[in-house]
């Protein structure tokens, strides 16, 4: 590299650093850091909880898979009412149920009254904030951060969010294993509604709101915009299979392999640690990260997602699936953050969010049913055949995505339309 190269980088790194310093950003990069810690706990608890609780993997997989399902039904209707009303407010509103929500769970273990019907019902509750949550929050970006640091910012909050992941699942293991179930999921009820006072507290640019139309008149423009990229819809068809492979990992094959033959709760809080220290790391990288081509890069940093299912299937060494997980992390945070900056930059800003509720929605739309099936597959086949599927359902469609003309063909210094809003007053 040459010299004027590394003092451009070392420029980008400074200057994307210099966000923090902005009360509005900092304000949603704490937000994100204490919500995320809380959020990481979730799955770890749930699963050990109802391990403990039932010993069935196929209820661990139901209690799991009610979250995500309730974000399927209800995560289209969050993105219209995101562009129609005030993201700010729907995310403080959702944070704020999801601790209510959360804080019941806690009471369930802690009274030894948690029964899986009452279980499905706060864990699909949870997933109904999220569903109006996520959309909203693509969105929100672009009111605090103007588009020649998007990048920067995405990386920044992506390492935020992957260091409370670090952390969260790390201490997880630990709060599982020695104060149990009921206390974790109380400080991860307390981290929400900590994390809703931050946002509200934020002064960011005013909202592009759509001309005013029928609710599904909303969704038909949203859709519309949605289909009329090849490269988003091609890789959220991707996800769609990836992610239900994923979501069986993360949230129930994995921690019942680690129950099973590493240790328990506080070896997998320790490989869900790695992953966010991954992260972490990627995201300080993707500040400086300089890409030509940005959507197939982001389609090769897929492939790294079937490394932990593959260490975990051969029951490699503890270290070994720590480091697949590390590198999976790495190359995670580097798609999301080339992933949501082209988002951002190439759709209007009043589509914005009911376009990244359609990216969500058809991301995790087979993700329940991942999850379920994963558990049955677990309880009929055994862990290992199960795990080599889901390492399936992540290689096969990433290496179908990389024969779309549009994924192989965007270009970073493509012209793009200014996506600026009038009258800014954030960063």
């Amino acid at each position: 590299m040459s010299r004027s190269a590394e003092s451009t980088d070392e420029h980008s790194f400074r200057a994307g650093l210099q966000l923090l310093r902005d009360r509005n950003f900092a304000r949603l990069f704490t937000a994100y850091l204490i919500t995320y810690t809380g959020n990481a706990m979730t799955p770890v608890a749930i699963a050990f909880g109802v391990l403990e609780m039932t010993g069935s993997t196929a209820d661990s997989a139901i209690v799991i898979a009610a979250p995500v399902a309730a974000q399927v039904v209800i995560i289209l209707l969050g993105g219209a009412l995101a562009d129609r009303s005030s993201r700010q407010r729907m995310i403080v509103g959702a944070e704020t149920l999801a601790g209510l929500s959360q804080a019941l769970i806690a009471v369930l273990f802690l009274t030894g009254t948690a029964t899986i019907p009452l279980l499905v019902g706060l864990a699909a509750i949870t997933g109904a904030a999220f569903a109006l949550e996520l959309p909203a929050k693509t969105g929100f970006i672009t009111q605090i951060v103007r588009g020649p640091n998007l990048q920067a910012a995405n990386a920044l909050l992506g390492a935020a969010r992957s260091g409370a992941v670090t952390v969260g699942a790390a201490l997880a293991g630990v709060l599982v294993a020695t104060l149990g179930v009921g206390v974790t999921l109380a400080i991860d009820a307390f981290t929400f509604l900590l994390a809703a006072a931050l946002i509200a507290s934020i002064r960011g640019l005013p909202q592009i709101r759509p001309a005013p139309a029928s609710l599904l008149r909303d969704l038909r423009s949203g859709f519309r915009e949605f289909i009329s990229h090849q490269w988003l819809w091609t890789i959220v068809l991707q996800f769609s299979i990836l992610v239900a492979g994923l979501e069986a990992v993360h949230g129930l094959l994995g921690p019942a392999v680690a129950r099973e033959s590493l240790g328990g709760s506080v070896a997998w809080g320790f490989i869900a640690a790695s992953s966010g220290f991954g992260t972490v790391v990627g995201g300080l990288i993707g500040i400086r990260l300089k890409v030509q081509r940005p959507m197939w890069f982001a389609s090769l940093c897929a492939f790294t997602f079937a490394a932990p299912p593959l260490a975990l299937a051969f029951l490699a060494p503890l270290p070994v699936i720590m480091a697949a997980a590390f590198l999976s992390g790495m190359a995670g945070s580097w798609f999301g953050l080339l992933w949501y900056t082209t988002m951002q930059t190439r759709v209007p800003p009043e589509l914005l969010s009911r376009v990244s509720a359609y990216d969500h929605f058809g991301s995790i739309a087979l993700a329940p049913v991942g999850v379920l099936v994963g558990g049955i597959l677990y309880e009929i086949l055994g862990p290992q055949p199960t795990l080599l599927l889901a390492a399936a359902a992540v290689i096969v469609p990433t290496a179908a995505v990389l024969f779309v003309p549009d994924v192989r063909r965007m270009r970073s210094d493509d012209p793009l339309p200014d996506r600026t809003p009038t009258a800014p007053r954030g960063i």
